[in-house]
């Protein structure tokens, strides 16, 4: 199959929004790993003041995972389904998360405008149709200083982890989506991830749209070798001079 791409990739997204915090509360670890993502940021008081992207955020686990962690900041949290982020937003927010519907290739025209402190970003870079474009606006989003979050799969390299993700996903993923009706957007599932970047790729990737301080930290359990957090920052304009 091919991957599915844009309008197609946020139908298919729409469709699964019924079950998919189902699927994701089987993957052991899921949001635990989120909140450590959050938390490898480094941000500071509890959030106090920050402001915040979260880019992305499905049906809510990721802004979750960063109320959790820094309660006080203020989160902006944009998805391109529809359907995705009506489940999230139906569900019952603090005061100071705000959500809206955009593809993160459109962010000012849904006016989505910085700068933040922070933007965060899980398993989306795999599935948009540039991701050096998205990363060169989140570039722009950031105010100097600002830090990068990005918790995705992404794979070692290693051929044996490989081969945990294609069982995982062949074995249990996908015969669990197909009796739902959602085989098409689990199938790609699998194959963005074999065909994006390995971590050492995306960690590149990171430094040449302008990030500097980039580190790729691998997650616990079974996901390890499999999905990793990438956190870097916009530099200081002084620190691009000097360079």
């Amino acid at each position: 199959m091919t991957l599915l791409r844009d309008e197609h990739l946020a139908a298919a997204f729409d469709h699964a929004s019924r079950t998919y915090d189902t699927l994701v509360a089987a993957n052991p670890g899921y949001h635990a790993h989120l909140r450590r993502s959050v938390r490898r940021l480094g941000l500071p008081g509890h959030g106090q003041g920050l402001r915040l992207l979260d880019l992305g955020c499905g049906t809510g686990a990721s802004t979750a995972a960063l109320r959790s962690v820094l309660p006080a900041a203020g989160i902006t949290a944009v998805d391109a389904s529809a359907g995705m982020l009506e489940r999230a937003a139906a569900k019952p927010w603090a005061e100071g998360v705000s959500f809206v519907h955009a593809p993160a290739e459109r962010l000012a025209e849904a006016g989505v405008r910085g700068p933040y402190d922070a933007v965060f970003a899980a398993y989306l870079f795999r599935n948009v149709t540039d991701p050096d474009a998205v990363l060169a606006a989140v570039h722009g989003l950031l105010r100097p200083g600002g830090r990068l979050g990005v918790h995705e799969y992404t794979l070692s390299g290693r051929r044996a982890d490989r081969a945990v993700w294609t069982l995982v996903c062949r074995g249990v993923v996908q015969p669990v989506a197909a009796l739902l009706g959602d085989g098409p957007l689990y199938r790609h599932l699998w194959r963005s991830v074999v065909e994006f970047d390995t971590a050492e790729r995306f960690a590149r990737r990171l430094g040449a749209a302008g990030f500097g301080q980039v580190r790729a930290l691998p997650l616990p359990g079974w996901q390890t070798g499999i999905t990793h957090t990438f956190v870097a920052r916009r530099p200081h304009d002084r620190e691009k001079a000097d360079a």
